[in-house]
């Protein structure tokens, strides 16, 4: 039997029992296997990793352990760039483009309200969505944790929080966003980038009390849905406000460093 010792840092430390979090612990293996098999084994999605060290060097995934052999694991850091240290991805995730589970349409509704290219489909099976992370290069957000261990899926995170106004704030703090939020340029029924469009053009679309205002008029190219700013824009605009400004109070969802 062979023995290793291991810490997980920051939230990385979420997937593990309470007795083992912010700690290095003593793991014993009988079989030896790669660094992606161990820290999956104890509950760690791979794609909420950023880096690994092993007796004090950086590996990957595949890098094979041996006895006696000292583990930290680091979560992914979104704030700054470890391209030139880290050897758990080619690349550093900067380009955020997301797809959400079939749990999550709320958040989805939010992240495009907010001005982020989010897919959602609710019947999207596990290999759907894995083959999107695959395909297009997104971030999965998910429920499932055993979902994101999926060989698939290199770019992911676990949503920790069952609320979904709290689950936008926790993708906003964890993904360093705050500062891209742009309201009001994305479609809410299919995700498409809105286009400015002249009042003529959709002058048949139109209610009657819109018409005679003003406001400038945005058609989703990908439905044909029409948008104006009404009563609607001004909830919707009260409540990014809010959760804007509760970014800076709440303390549940920001970075752990322990």
């Amino acid at each position: 039997m062979g023995v290793l010792t291991v810490r997980f840092y920051a939230e990385l430390n979420d997937f593990l029992p309470p007795e083992s979090r912010a700690r290095r612990a003593v793991r014993h293996f009988d079989v030896i296997g790669s660094v992606k098999d161990f820290i999956e084994s104890l509950g760690v999605p791979h794609p909420e990793v950023d880096l690994v060290l092993v007796n004090g060097e950086s590996v990957d995934f595949f890098h094979l352990l041996r006895d006696r052999d000292d583990v930290s694991v680091y979560p992914v850091f979104e704030s700054f760039d470890i391209s030139s240290v880290s050897r758990v991805r080619p690349t550093p995730l900067r380009n955020l483009r997301f797809v959400l589970d079939v749990h999550l349409g709320k958040l989805a509704a939010y992240l495009r309200m907010a001005g982020f290219d989010a897919l959602y489909a609710k019947q999207a099976s596990d290999r759907e969505l894995a083959g999107v992370v695959a395909a297009e290069q997104r971030v999965l957000l998910t429920r499932d944790r055993y979902l994101l261990m999926r060989s698939e899926v290199k770019r992911g995170y676990w949503i920790r929080s069952t609320v979904p106004r709290q689950q936008l704030i926790e993708v906003l703090q964890r993904f360093h966003l705050a500062g891209a939020v742009r309201p009001f340029t994305r479609c809410m029924e299919c995700n498409a980038v809105l286009e400015r469009v002249g009042r003529d053009a959709v002058a048949d679309k139109l209610p009657p009390a819109v018409a005679a205002q003003k406001w400038t008029i945005h058609r989703c190219p990908g439905c044909g849905r029409i948008y104006w700013k009404g009563s609607h824009h001004a909830r919707i605009q009260k409540l990014l406000d809010s959760t804007l400004a509760m970014l800076d109070k709440d303390e549940k969802f920001s970075p752990r460093r322990a």
